[in-house]
């Protein structure tokens, strides 16, 4: 069967990554208006809009109302969300914690062994998520765990947390919700910066898992929906 050609405006998507990765731009960056990017490569302003909300769905870029286009948290994720999935139950949700169990406990331990400073400063700026409770489908800026991946020095560790929270995205949303004790949350965040901080691989990697399994014993008292067996 031979290979569909690719539209002008996905052309035109993967031409405005190439710009966002040539100009070194990161998240929180801003791009050119649509007009601009429509003269550069001339082209109209709702082809570049097309464009654009193929690069917004994919989280390469972002749209802040009466702002501009800004790029995007998720310009370096591997993994995507499918948007189309059947909607969550426990089983889902006790997945991603199960999942999180088997990975989390040893980045932490990893992150004690390197403390890679700009993961710590992320940490810093990560402990009080919990002290801040979005609203909805809001997400934190810097997510503990991934900023905890990070200290780790290893971007794949740090990419593979990121992609692993979003892939799942809903269920982690259903976590947060479930686990609403505001103040246990952060003084087990706490806790596991400070080991960390103190190079303590094995407290770090204990106490990152007894966080994960205080949250898993939560979802599964929470009232969630059954699996159809």
């Amino acid at each position: 069967m031979p290979q569909r050609e690719p539209t002008l405006s996905e052309r035109l998507a993967d031409d405005i990554v190439d710009i966002i990765r040539t100009d070194r731009l990161v998240p929180g960056d801003a791009l050119a208006s649509s007009r601009e990017l429509a003269r550069r490569f001339a082209v109209t302003t709702p082809t570049v809009r097309e464009a654009l909300r193929r690069l917004e769905a994919t989280g390469a870029v972002e749209f802040r109302h009466g702002s501009g286009t800004y790029v995007g948290s998720g310009i370096d994720r591997r993994l995507l969300a499918n948007p189309h999935r059947p909607g969550i139950d426990r089983d889902a949700v006790l997945e991603l914690v199960e999942a999180r169990l088997v990975v989390e406990p040893s980045i932490a331990a990893a992150a004690a062994d390197a403390r890679e400073s700009d993961g710590l400063a992320q940490l810093d700026r990560a402990v009080t998520n919990a002290l801040e409770p979005q609203q909805g489908s809001e997400r934190p800026a810097v997510h503990f765990h991934v900023a905890l991946a990070a200290t780790a020095g290893n971007t794949l560790l740090r990419e593979t947390v990121e992609a692993l929270l979003h892939v799942r995205v809903r269920e982690q949303i259903e976590i947060r919700h479930s686990y609403d004790d505001r103040g246990r949350d952060h003084a087990e965040h706490q806790q596991i910066l400070a080991a960390v901080r103190a190079g303590d691989a094995e407290q770090a990697r204990a106490l990152t898992h007894e966080h994960l399994v205080s949250i898993r014993d939560v979802v599964r008292s929470a009232d969630l929906p059954e699996r159809d067996r």
